[in-house]
């Protein structure tokens, strides 16, 4: 990014949203805790260091919202047993979060946990963010199946907003 095109907030938050759907998927695999993932993607991976040996660096990156990113982590983790039951309940019978693919439990966990604790945040833009992230990891199944269980959500924890859609 260049000094003339400074990323706007909503930009800075996706890519928070992407930083953290990532941090959760290692969080889940490496039964890491939520600080210290969120620390080693805050000293490490947030800033592009990552492109640090390149011999151009990557300037359309764009540096998350660092507090939104930490937010979705550790509140993914301080809410677990609630935003697991949400999912459960918003999927198929007979699937549950532990039967899915571990990405795809990420997003969703995300996305249920910004559903219920960031109410700044519309539910229609939360929706949109993690169905578009899960294009980026998936094909067409995937995204319709996250677009479906947070909209199931979305209309239960926000009922109000849901009926002005």
């Amino acid at each position: 990014m260049t000094d003339k095109s400074k990323p706007s907030i909503a930009q800075r938050r996706s890519a928070a949203r992407f930083a953290a759907i990532q941090a959760l998927y290692q969080a889940d695999l490496s039964q890491a805790g939520a600080g210290r993932v969120v620390q080693e993607y805050s000293e490490f991976r947030l800033d592009g260091q990552g492109q640090r040996d390149l011999d151009e660096p990557n300037e359309n990156l764009i540096d998350p919202d660092r507090g939104f990113f930490a937010d979705l982590v550790q509140g993914v983790e301080n809410r677990l047993a609630d935003i697991d039951a949400l999912i459960d309940g918003a999927l198929e019978k007979g699937w549950t979060t532990k039967r899915l693919e571990s990405v795809l439990r990420s997003i969703m966990r995300a996305g249920t946990y910004e559903l219920m604790m960031r109410e700044d945040v519309p539910m229609r833009v939360v929706i949109t963010e993690y169905v578009d992230a899960a294009h980026s990891f998936f094909d067409e199944n995937e995204p319709r199946l996250v677009n479906a269980v947070l909209d199931r959500i979305g209309k239960s924890l926000r009922p109000l907003e849901a009926n002005k859609e």
